[in-house]
């Protein structure tokens, strides 16, 4: 589906963005392995989070959509059924990184995942390595692609040092780790901690430290059960941030958003907005705080002018989503912007490096592409034309966003991929033009 977007004369209103994708996958994997049933209260309905809601169904978990929440009765921690055939994980890489580790520990039992082409080319050997390491035996396609299957064994605790920030291996572990004396992951740097902030509400023995110079050290051990109760998921910064840089670049706008989930490690865009010059008001968690809370806030959001900026590798997954927003702002800002360490995104649901920068350089962008990252050199503006959203729901977002603030609109190819997190995004944009 090929959508167009004209120029706006300015954005006006408040919205709540839909609910956050990373907590509703979490909710719905925890709410599976609990003892007792689970209430999850404003579960995102996209593509990818029903994916996992059919995952745990395969495992033998009971999903009960109801008209105000979703109810999961789960078979407990360690009794995950096997089923018949393959797990479809569709287009959703955290399900396939994320499940893994809990499947690991169910003895005597075999699990073939299996997803769309996107996934079929995403490696899945970061989170392999530990998993084996554990003892568990994981077969994959060429050694590291999907499909793959994992074999279920008693799991020995580890020690692990992620090479690369990453939300979802250490995510991963730490579910693994539930059956084990005690396992430890450190990272060189923040990532997401929604995984270690829900199993801290679920009872599991969960701690974290700080190691120098910006590093953590997460340690899990041995849980007999797990009961979340009521599960209350925010609003997603990560989809908010479209409509958050819209408010930023097109000219005129005022934005009020609500709802939105404001976790610190989630919240590295709100800061690199700020030193770009950016206005947007509202009350975000302080950095370092560990809770079995999310925190929400609402964000105000109005149009003015930009600087451009570095974004370092440390800053990198506290905003691997928005990576590509911050292209697109480099374009609207003055001087230079260059985001560094960013080689992640090379294995999102398409190459993003690539994938903005050819889609940022035809509609006018001057951006070039680095083996880690990106330069945009800002030159006031985007003239407009055409975006191949290549599949990805954050470029088809990306490109929509370009055409509301471009001199000339864009015409986003194959926009339909935006139901994967965010399916009202159109209509959205057209309440608020």
């Amino acid at each position: 589906m090929n959508v167009r977007f004209e120029p706006s004369a300015g954005l006006r209103g408040r919205i709540r963005p839909p609910a956050d994708k990373s907590i509703s996958h979490r909710a719905a994997l925890i709410g599976a392995m609990a003892s007792e049933p689970v209430r999850i209260r404003n579960y995102l309905d996209a593509e990818d989070t029903n994916s996992t809601l059919a995952a745990v169904g395969a495992l033998g978990a009971i999903v009960e959509v109801r008209a105000d929440d979703l109810l999961i009765r789960g078979g407990g921690l360690r009794n995950a059924q096997e089923p018949p055939g393959v797990i479809d994980v569709g287009n959703a890489g955290t399900l396939m990184r994320l499940l893994p580790g809990w499947l690991a520990f169910q003895p005597g039992m075999a699990f073939t995942l299996d997803g769309d082409a996107s996934i079929r080319g995403r490696p899945i050997d970061r989170i392999a390595e530990p998993l084996r390491a554990m003892g568990a035996r994981i077969d994959a396609r060429e050694g590291r692609f999907p499909p793959f299957t994992v074999h279920g064994e008693r799991l020995r605790g580890i020690e692990y040092e992620l090479p690369v920030a990453s939300a979802q291996v250490k995510s991963c572990i730490l579910i693994a780790g539930l059956t084990t004396a005690q396992t430890a992951v450190i990272e060189p740097t923040a990532s997401r901690d929604h995984t270690e902030r829900m199993m801290l509400r679920a009872g599991a023995p969960i701690g974290r430290e700080p190691i120098a110079p910006s590093g953590y050290r997460t340690t899990i051990g041995n849980a007999d059960e797990l009961e979340l109760e009521v599960v209350e998921i925010p609003g997603d910064l990560s989809s908010a941030a479209f409509l958050i840089a819209a408010g930023v670049i097109v000219r005129g706008s005022r934005l009020l958003l609500e709802g939105v989930g404001v976790n610190w490690t989630r919240a590295g865009f709100l800061r690199i907005l700020e030193r770009m010059g950016a206005i947007v008001v509202g009350e975000v968690e302080p950095p370092g705080t560990f809770s079995a809370e999310e925190p929400v806030a609402d964000l105000d959001v109005c149009a003015g002018p930009l600087e451009g900026t570095v974004v370092e590798a440390e800053e990198v997954p506290l905003a691997i989503d928005e990576l590509p927003l911050v292209a697109l702002l480099g374009c609207f800002a003055e001087g230079e912007t260059a985001v560094r360490g960013a080689s992640e995104l090379r294995v999102k649901e398409s190459d993003r490096i690539a994938s903005v920068v050819d889609g940022l350089t035809g509609l006018g962008g001057d951006i070039e592409a680095t083996e880690d990252g990106f330069v945009v050199r800002g030159t006031g503006g985007l003239r407009g034309g055409t975006l191949d959203a290549r599949g990805d729901h954050r470029l088809a977002m990306l490109g929509a966003v370009a055409g509301l603030a471009s001199r000339e609109g864009v015409e986003v190819l194959g926009m339909e991929a935006a139901a994967v997190s965010y399916p009202g995004f159109a209509d959205d944009v057209a309440r608020l033009r």
